[in-house]
């Protein structure tokens, strides 16, 4: 006998499957096609090249779940649904090759296995499920907020799978089926279920059958009108991601004449790919347990930032939709917006997205660390919305922080956001044999110290120490001295992009005048903005940062660490060299590279590392809500007995420091790495 089964078993009038089907896929695609001129309201934005590149994000993150399984339970729970329910999926197509296509599929071996994975798959859902229910009922993680949608998605989902396992308990049992031993999860049913008659199991079938039917097409009809949209939305958002280099900002174009603004100040201003983004969110929470602002107890929270926008969009886009198609009906342009609203309309309308939507706070309390982007398995792009937020608050409404005014004042006058005259620029470097380039151009790298390096008392001897190595390594380098200005990083991360542009126009002029090709930097942000922005304006550079150099000095044989330093020393990532550039490996092989130095590594290292308050700008800014940043990462380090405490970049050492002196350790130093190297010559 070979082995095979009769697909419409027991069921007269299959046929109203395909109506129903149909009016299945009307609702669907009905739903989805208002979810998707919803966010068709926004801004153009060219998200479509790379097609390659872009399906192999797809596979990557939502077959392959990349980043859902960096976390065991929710990983593996949402493993189990999603890969269960997409080879039940597989096995339903088959099925339909033999039932409508007449294409002979289930029979012999192929069958038996068939059954098998289709009972494993089901199995692993359930338990999926089984697994979300606890996690979200039971167990209650902070950052889960619970709604009605997530039980119905639960339960109906748990509806369909349980039916489906009782269905095919039921058949074994009325035809007494010779295989049943290949689908073992149906066979444990057709036990439970065998003290009935076979005309109730028959019966029982029939009804069943049904019902499971109804469940699944009610299912696909349910998805776009729930958090299930998910389904579609999240590989979606996964194909759209961005593929210019990370933390890339778009330029605005102020020679162009039809800008009537700049930033964003309402929903409709941000491009479609944003208003994508809060739409393909669900809820999950990984961004708020990663952002350091959050969790120091400030008012930012990263998700609930996303779903008031989202929020904000679905109550505005219809009105808007609405009349931009009346106006159209009565010839005129949609932006007049001539058709008349109602007062809870016209309330909406009022709303303010700075403000009422987003308080300013939220807005300026993002340190850009990147922890949020770097941890969402739906990739979606937070930061640039702030930072298009803060560009409207500063160059439209002149709104912003009193501490910020001063910030900018001083990179306008000197330079340099410290505020120190600008002819100073050069004084670190007096005495240490070092050449600038207005003196002799002719050399192979331009070292950047930066502003820190410049002008901050404890980074300068970081500069000196960078200086000192690459001397004794024999390199031939040379700084700008006084014509080096500030990069610009702060300026553009706090939304002056007019000052930003001045700034790097300036230098890159500068840098071009001088032929230069090669350019070491010290700061993380120097070597960010450098690298990738300055292209943006013409400056094209190979940028790379001290550690990376140095290693390479020390793998050449340049530099050879030879005197013990017998020291503990913990490394903290900064954010920018870090997460936006992905350089890991490099300041610890440097570490590694000491003599008698122990390294001990933080609970929340590389890609999680924790923020020390700095970056985005607010290195000038004061911390007046929640915990401190820096102390929270001082403590963090602390927890593992250093003696030192490594990083590779002067914010973060500005920061680090005055957390040690707030933790009153007078046992723990906080040292640049090329500190704690050129010791060891």
């Amino acid at each position: 006998m070979v082995p095979s089964r009769e697909v419409y078993w027991n069921i007269e009038g299959h046929w109203i499957l395909y109506f129903l089907f149909l009016v299945s896929m009307v609702i669907f695609v009905r739903g989805f096609l208002k979810t998707y001129r919803i966010w068709k309201v926004g801004r153009p934005e060219k998200r479509f090249d790379r097609v390659g590149e872009r399906i192999r994000t797809v596979l990557v993150h939502t077959f392959g779940h990349q980043r859902i399984l960096r976390e065991a339970y929710p990983g593996l729970m949402h493993f189990f649904i999603f890969w269960g329910f997409l080879v039940l999926f597989i096995g339903t197509l088959i099925v339909m090759l033999e039932a409508d296509l007449g294409i002979k599929t289930l029979r012999g071996t192929f069958y038996l296995w068939y059954s098998l994975a289709l009972d494993i798959a089901g199995l692993l859902a359930i338990v999926g499920i089984v697994m979300a229910w606890f996690r979200r009922y039971v167990l209650k993680p902070e950052r889960l907020d619970s709604a009605a949608d997530d039980a119905y998605a639960l339960l109906l989902i748990f509806a369909i799978l349980l039916t489906g396992f009782i269905l095919e308990g039921l058949r074994m049992n009325a035809t007494a089926d010779p295989w049943a031993a290949w689908s073992p999860v149906g066979l444990a049913f057709a036990g439970v279920l065998g003290g009935m008659s076979v005309s109730v199991q028959e019966g029982l079938h029939r009804v069943l059958w049904w019902v499971h039917l109804l469940l699944a097409f009610g299912f696909i009809a349910y998805i776009p009108y729930s958090k299930l949209i998910h389904i579609v939305l999240m590989p979606a958002n996964q194909y759209l991601r961005e593929f210019s280099p990370k933390g890339t900002i778009k330029p605005i174009d102020f020679e162009d004449e039809s800008q009537e603004s700049f930033g964003v100040a309402s929903i409709e201003e941000f491009t479609w790919k944003q208003l994508l983004d809060p739409e393909a969110c669900i809820r999950c929470g990984r961004c708020q347990d990663n952002c350091p602002v959050h969790l120091s107890g400030k008012s930012l929270s990263p998700k609930k930032m996303t779903q008031d926008l989202k929020t904000h969009l679905l109550e505005k886009a219809p009105i808007l939709q609405a009349r931009g198609k009346a106006a159209g009906a009565e010839g005129e342009q949609p932006d007049k917006q001539v058709a008349a609203a109602s007062e809870a309309e016209q309330a909406v309308l009022d709303r303010l997205l700075i403000g009422d939507v987003i308080a300013d706070e939220q807005i300026w309390a993002c340190t850009t660390c990147r922890s949020c982007q770097e941890q969402c398995p739906a990739l979606i792009e937070h930061i640039d919305k702030t930072i298009e937020l803060r560009r409207n608050l500063v160059l439209m409404e002149s709104r912003f922080p009193s501490e910020m005014q001063l910030a900018f004042r001083n990179m306008e006058n000197n330079g340099n956001p410290w505020g120190v005259g600008w002819a100073n620029r050069a004084n670190w470097a007096e005495g240490l044999g070092v050449k600038t380039l207005a003196g002799d151009k002719e050399v192979d790298i331009l070292y950047w110290p930066g502003c820190a390096g410049a002008f901050d008392d404890r980074n300068k001897k970081v500069a000196a120490a960078v200086v000192k190595l690459l001397q004794a390594a024999g390199v031939n380098f040379g700084i700008l001295g006084t014509e080096e200005k500030c990069c610009g990083d702060s300026a553009r991360r706090l939304g002056n992009e007019y000052l930003f542009q001045s700034l790097a126009q300036e230098n890159i002029e500068t840098m071009k005048g001088y032929g230069v090709k090669k350019i070491i930097t010290q700061c993380p942000h120097c070597l960010n903005t450098l690298a990738k922005d300055y292209p943006q304006f013409g400056g094209d550079f190979e940028v790379v940062h001290h550690t990376q150099f140095l290693l390479d000095l020390i793998r050449q044989g340049k530099l050879k660490p030879a005197k013990d330093f017998a020291k503990r020393v913990t490394y903290h990532d900064s954010c920018y060299l870090g997460r936006y550039n992905d350089i890991y490996l490099a300041p610890r092989q440097v570490l590694k590279s000491v003599p008698g130095l122990e390294l001990a590594e933080m609970a929340r290292r590389e890609e999680r590392s924790f923020c020390c308050g700095a970056g985005g700008g607010r290195m000038w800014l004061e911390e007046k809500e929640g915990q401190k940043l820096y102390v929270m990462r001082t403590g963090q380090a602390m927890e593992v007995n250093p003696d030192i405490i490594g990083t590779a970049c002067p914010f973060c050492l500005t920061m680090l420091e005055d957390g040690v002196k707030f933790k009153e350790a007078e046992h723990l130093k906080a040292m640049d790495l090329a500190e704690v190297l050129v010791q060891t010559l």
